[in-house]
Formats: structure tokens, C-alpha cells, sequence
């Protein structure tokens, strides 16, 4: 199956503030904040939606097309790194004028984050066309939009109901960004929907549309619900419910949903059930809990598997352990 990933590729920033962000918020002050927070740990790492997206779907043996737009700083190491683990960074655009995306955050011990985006190049995403990169690889079986630059998103989404590519809606962060009639147009059609679940309601409060209503625009929505695992729904009502696989030890939550998106779209190319594909997700998810960075874990098939084994169950295992061999 040929996955096309669009949206941001970027430099992240992670730092960590020994503290509760909710102990230093001041509740007549909220409308004047002023905050400084002396962090412990700075580290820098390759990220983006986009590029953790596709490191995932290649860590799990996938080789998924990644689509966006970067600085020449990215040509330095990013490039090598990706395409060393298993990415097709043949429709990225480089920019001559702008730097690689830059994400900023910083994470208390409650895993509470806050964080700033510096767009950069990701601006230029907005003049990627899909149709040539379509005709040239020959055909893109299901196209993400990720996180992006919000015309870019519109843009990609419009051209594959056009063309008639599925395409999955992820809109995240970008929904902050966006107005009503901008998140209908980048929702309206998608095959699958997802989102986190405060995501899901600024979904709904934004576009105007019920949850029933929503169901009615997409095939599948899958909703993230961090330590209490996903729903997956459809316009018949419930189709799983799947819990979070434990995690060994919490370093970084930074990169979690990409991982899990991940995880689910490889399910997907290896026609699971949409219960299976979300337990693959959570099981990469955790895999990035564990580490600092979002492009630092490694699944090794064998273990990746009897950890599966040990949440969902051996059936369930020996299905993904076929695909994964």
C-alpha cells in the first residue's frame, strides 16, 4: 500500500520544567499571564507530524511517501536520517528562503506541555500539487493530511476528493488556527477522521456540527484518549474501544499521537481490523513514550510482537507478527 504523508517537518526543541504548570496559574491573573519557567533539560531532535509520521510506518516496514516542505538546513542531516530508515523524501521542496519548521516545548512532571510553532518553510507547503507526485510514483492508495500549513491542508484535501484519493484528516493543532468553514472543507469526505478527544470537541464547536453529524462527513473517526486508550466510531455507532498499551517508563509524551498514527495506518495497509489497527497504534505510541524525542525508538519485530502479545493478546499478535516477519 502507498502511503503519502503531508504536513510538518520540523526541528524539535523539548525542554523540561521540574514542576506543575497548574501551580504557578494564577486564576484572577489568567487574563494577564506573564510566565518565565527555568527548564532542566534541553534536547534537540528531528520531528514534525509529518516525518514522525512516516519514521513510524517505516519502523514498522512500510515505505511511505513523505510530502511537505523544509529549509536547506534539512539537506545537512535530516535527509540521511530519514531516508537511512526506510523514507521516500522524493517530494519534499526545499525552500530558498526560509529555515526547517521549528516546534518548542516544554513538558512539566504531570506530562502537562506547553508549546510554540515556528512555520518557516512549512509555508510553502501550500504550493505542493498532489497530482505530480501522484502520476510520478504511480499511485498513492491513501494520502494523510497532517499538521501543516492551514492553506496546504485545504489545498490537499480538495485535490484528493478531486482526484479521488482516499485521504485520512488529522487536523491537530492546526484546528486553533482554523475557522468553521476551513476545518468543514478539510474534514468534509476524509475516510478516516482523527483527532484527540479535546481536539474532538473543538471539532464539533468550530464546524457546528453534531457528533452524529460529523459521522455522516467521514467513513471512520478515531478519537485518542492519552492513558485511557482510543474509540473508533463510525455512522453505526461504536466499532472498538481499545485501551492504551503500558508503558515501561514515561521519558516524553512529545510525538505520541504521530506514533499512534503511525501504528494505525500500518494496520491499515496490512488490512487488520480497525480494532487491530488502533492496537498497533497504541503499541508504537507507547514505544515513543519511552524515549526522548520522537524519532528515537527502534521495533524490533520480535519484541515488538510478545509486547503486543502480553496487552491484546496472542491471536491478535500472530496477526501483526505475519505482517511484520
Amino acid at each position: 500500500m502507498r502511503i503519502a504523508v503531508t504536513g510538518s517537518i520540523a526541528t524539535d526543541y523539548l525542554m523540561t520544567f521540574p514542576g506543575r504548570f497548574s501551580e504557578q496559574l494564577v486564576a484572577d491573573k489568567l487574563d494577564n499571564i506573564s510566565l518565565s519557567f527555568l527548564v532542566d533539560e534541553l534536547q534537540v531532535r528531528r520531528g514534525g507530524v509529518a516525518a514522525n509520521v512516516s519514521f513510524g510506518l517505516a519502523q514498522l516496514g512500510l515505505r511511505p511517501l513523505l510530502v511537505g516542505a523544509v529549509g536547506e538546513d534539512f539537506n545537512s542531516d535530516y535527509r540521511a536520517w530519514l531516508k537511512r530508515h526506510g523514507v521516500d523524501c522524493s517530494a519534499i521542496q526545499v525552500s530558498e528562503l526560509r529555515h526547517t519548521a521549528r516546534f518548542l516545548c516544554t513538558t512539566d512532571e504531570d506530562q502537562n506541555q506547553m508549546a510554540s510553532f515556528y512555520t518557516g518553510a512549512m509555508e510553502e507547503s501550500r504550493f505542493i500539487e498532489l497530482e505530480p507526485i501522484a502520476e510520478r510514483v504511480g499511485v498513492l492508495d491513501l494520502v494523510v493530511v497532517s499538521p501543516n500549513d492551514p492553506e496546504a491542508m485545504i489545498r490537499h484535501t480538495a485535490e484528493c476528493r478531486a482526484l479521488g484519493l482516499p485521504f485520512m484528516a488529522d487536523p491537530g493543532q492546526q484546528l486553533a488556527r482554523m475557522d468553521g468553514a476551513q476545518v468543514r472543507k478539510l474534514v468534509d469526505g476524509a475516510r478516516y477522521l482523527v483527532t484527540n478527544d479535546y481536539e474532538r470537541a473543538l471539532l464539533e464547536t468550530k464546524t457546528g456540527w453534531t457528533s452524529d453529524e460529523v459521522l455522516t462527513r467521514v467513513d471512520v473517526r478515531i478519537t485518542t484518549l492519552g492513558a485511557k486508550g482510543c474509540v473508533i466510531e463510525d455512522a453505526n455507532g461504536v466499532i472498538a474501544e481499545v485501551v492504551a498499551a503500558p508503558e515501561q517508563v514515561r521519558a516524553d509524551p512529545t510525538g505520541v499521537g504521530d506514533a499512534f498514527r503511525a501504528g494505525f495506518l500500518a494496520g491499515v495497509s496490512w488490512q487488520l481490523s480497525h480494532e487491530a489497527c488502533a492496537q498497533v497504534g497504541s503499541m508504537v505510541a507507547t514505544y515513543v513514550l519511552e524515549h526522548v524525542g520522537t524519532q528515537e525508538y527502534e521495533i524490533e519485530a520480535e519484541t515488538f510482537v510478545e509486547r503486543f502479545a502480553a496487552v491484546y493478546g496472542r491471536s491478535a499478535a500472530d496477526e501483526v507478527a505475519r505482517n511484520l516477519a
